[in-house]
């Protein structure tokens, strides 16, 4: 057995991951990377390998940097099964003709660019309609059922805990003559997060890929987040100003919804107009409602079993076209915007960070993750000017970054994940999804724990192991 690590490896985007067995190529991810655009275009336009080559894919949730460049491997000549679950499938429904769509105006914006610079023009990763054969290549699967995924393969998806749809994946590798089980975590969660059920953690596992997104790092504790939000909202009402939150369409969103209801709900918060002003956050929030079966308990006891819609209160709009979001830019009286992109990498947030940036009554809360060189870490970073759409703005906004919204596992959350999983019986662990700094104290922790084999691999780099 092969494995070999080509995106996500040393870094926090794109992930992609080869497994070679039995004969069979299996790809688990296939994600975007996100970065500067020249590399990123780079990285995602090409695969280490030929796409028909590729026997099957399985995708552990709807995030971008984990399905994102799907069309582009099929456009490329990948003709098989994409395994997912079934709310996965739904947002992938979205998420990637939404991707598309940008992809397709952002190259006609570039090209306008090489145009004049007598450049010759470039062609966009993928497009609507490789997304709609890529679409006809899904397979959704159910939590818990073993399935087939290749030859002396079976596979199957645990609770993943980090957004709707998320799983980790359990595969039982036989060749014939020997067997092993092989886990791979996905986005790890974290227990008591709002609206979607706990990680459901792997139990004996031989080897095991696992991200390390904060291997060095406590978030805040998770009952903190409602108090934090309601002192935020309450900080701009009296001020008279505004409350920004860029926040990812998938997941961040349908949280901060769910609290704010909560809060509403409460009297904890004051009767300010709440917007959602991202059309795909709108389409994901749908999904959502599709997909009661992944509600919690809490969810259920809070909202459903009293006949209230979690993402449904009189304060809350959702704007539904482009004069609505322009609109937004205008008010003056106090009220909360939640916007994509949660990386402030496009979308309509870059509008409303372009309006509200340079004035001093905002707040503007990072909720999410923020990967090296986007615009949302160099404003958490502390950059006192940057530059939108090409244009520089000084920073007087207040910013505030709230780690407790963090949907990823934190260090006690990792160390934990591998409880069931005896050192004598998990001989190899590969971590991924997560920057240096992160990575090597997990490393130094789960060795120190007695784990033998742990590795931080490089992109480009490949395993073999014997089952």
């Amino acid at each position: 057995m092969k494995i070999s690590f080509l995106g996500a490896a040393q870094t926090v985007t794109g992930s992609q991951h080869l497994l070679e067995v039995n004969n069979s190529k299996i790809l688990i991810e296939c994600g975007l990377y996100q970065g500067r655009h020249g590399e990123a275009y780079e990285r995602n336009s090409t695969f280490p390998f030929e796409a028909s080559a590729i026997d099957v894919v399985i995708v552990t949730h709807a995030h971008m940097d984990h399905c994102g460049n799907l069309p582009n491997l099929v456009r490329q000549g990948f003709a098989g099964s994409i395994y997912a679950t079934s709310p996965t499938v739904d947002l992938c429904k979205i998420m990637l003709k939404d991707s598309a769509f940008l992809q397709e105006k952002d190259t006609e914006w570039i090209n306008r660019i090489r145009h004049k610079q007598k450049l010759p023009p470039l062609e966009p990763l993928y497009t609507l309609a490789d997304v709609e054969t890529t679409l006809e290549q899904l397979v959704d699967v159910d939590y818990d059922h073993t399935f087939t995924l290749a030859a002396g393969v079976n596979a199957r998806f645990l609770e993943g805990g980090h957004i709707l749809g998320s799983g980790s994946i359990i595969m039982e590798i036989d060749d014939g003559s020997r067997s092993c089980r092989l886990g791979y975590a996905g986005d790890i969660g974290r227990n008591n997060m709002p609206v979607i059920h706990d990680p459901n953690l792997p139990r004996q596992l031989d080897m095991l890929i696992m991200e390390c997104t904060y291997g060095n790092r406590h978030h805040g504790p998770v009952e903190d987040r409602e108090e934090q939000l309601a002192h935020l909202v309450n900080e701009a009402a009296n001020s008279g100003g505004k409350l920004v939150i860029p926040a990812f369409a998938v997941g961040r969103t349908q949280e901060l919804i769910y609290i704010f209801h909560k809060l509403y709900n409460e009297n904890r918060i004051p009767d300010i107009p709440i917007y959602v002003d991202s059309p795909l956050a709108n389409a994901a929030t749908n999904v959502f409602r599709k997909h009661r079966e992944c509600f919690d308990r809490e969810t259920n006891r809070i909202f459903i079993d009293n006949g209230e819609e979690p993402f449904e209160f009189s304060r809350l709009t959702y704007t539904t076209d482009v004069a609505q979001s322009k609109a937004l830019l205008e008010q003056r009286f106090p009220h909360v915007i939640i916007s994509a992109s949660g990386m402030a990498e496009g979308g309509r947030i870059m509008h409303h960070l372009r309006n509200n940036l340079d004035n001093h009554k905002a707040i503007i809360a990072f909720v999410g993750y923020a990967a090296k060189e986007t615009l949302a870490r160099q404003i958490v970073d502390g950059a006192k000017k940057v530059k939108i759409f090409g244009e520089e703005h000084r920073v007087k906004a207040r910013i505030e970054r709230l780690d407790t919204f963090s949907a990823h596992a934190d260090r006690r959350d990792l160390l934990n994940y591998v409880k069931f999983c005896p050192p004598g019986k998990l001989k190899h662990i590969f971590l991924v999804h997560g920057e240096e700094d992160q990575a090597i104290p997990l490393k130094d922790a789960l060795r120190s724990k007695g784990y033998p084999f742990v590795v931080y691999p490089r992109r480009g780099e490949s395993y073999d192991i014997d089952l």
